[in-house]
């Protein structure tokens, strides 16, 4: 029923529209985080983007900022967050899906699925992530050397099983995970070198200074953005790039994650030493 008057009300996208005329609402910033990890492998580049939300209160021209930030990340890793849709998922979100995603040059694309599209034809968004050259993982990974690449399935709307999609790793020397909501940090915290996660937008409207006005989910607001350390693990929630009922942000800018993987022998207890980040 909800969905049924937005979708009358958006009518032409008329809110996206209207959002990218406002001055710096296509704006992508960089959340730039190396963490140190072990082992005697190359250091490695992550690219991670996460709430696309394609659809009617998302403008194309933050799309094309976001994928350029992206691009220029040059990463070894593209993964992506989940939530790529807004209401419908469609024939022709799919293939503009896919068409951006082949913009990223990446060696190996990974993807999670989030709550907005399980709530819709996800198969269908499947497919043309698949098509993209993109392996979906719904606890699962895939191995690059002796690192290993898990993504769970949502948190909220799927069947997480974190426990299996860690087993999927095998003997990697470090683990990346992906997931689309922060609510995935308890059953991973300390057994992943890095996180990587999207959902809360931020708050998507926050107080000055990045305050979130409303976030889901007790884990969300604790921890509705940036770099969060929980002994091994580096947490890294980004506000994502779309929008949803509410088309304009504030004081939460969209943004993309590039993660460095960097090799050095460091100590796994010290909770100071080994994770730098900046927003740029």
């Amino acid at each position: 029923m909800v969905e049924e008057i937005l979708r009358r009300a958006y009518v032409r996208d008329w809110p996206a529209r209207l959002w990218a005329h406002v001055p710096g609402a296509c704006e992508v910033r960089l959340v730039d985080s190396h963490v140190d990890v072990p082992g005697a492998g190359p250091d490695l580049t992550v690219a991670f983007a996460s709430d696309l939300h394609l659809g009617p209160t998302t403008p194309s021209r933050l799309l094309d900022r976001a994928f350029e930030r992206l691009a220029a990340c040059a990463p070894d890793v593209l993964a992506l967050g989940g939530d790529y849709v807004f209401l419908d998922a469609t024939e022709a979100k799919a293939r503009e899906l896919a068409a951006r995603v082949r913009e990223v040059p990446a060696q190996t694309k990974v993807a999670v699925l989030g709550n907005h599209d399980l709530w819709t034809d996800h198969r269908l968004l499947e497919r043309a992530l698949e098509r993209a050259g993109v392996q979906v993982l719904v606890d699962d990974a895939v191995r690059i050397g002796d690192v290993a690449v898990l993504g769970v399935d949502d948190p909220w709307t799927g069947a997480m099983d974190a426990e299996r999609a860690l087993s999927a790793c095998g003997d990697a020397t470090v683990i990346v995970a992906v997931a689309h909501a922060p609510e995935a940090i308890p059953a991973l915290a300390g057994q992943v070198d890095a996180l990587l996660c999207g959902h809360t937008h931020g708050g998507h409207l926050a107080l000055p200074g990045g305050r979130p006005v409303v976030v889901q989910g007790a884990v969300g607001k604790r921890h509705a953005h940036g770099v969060h350390r929980f002994g091994r693990t580096t947490a890294i929630v980004s506000r994502g790039i779309g929008g949803i009922e509410i088309p304009m942000r504030a004081f939460a800018p969209p943004d993309v994650v590039r993660l460095r993987l960097v090799r050095r022998e460091y100590d796994p207890e010290n909770l100071f030493g080994h994770t730098r980040g900046l927003i740029r």
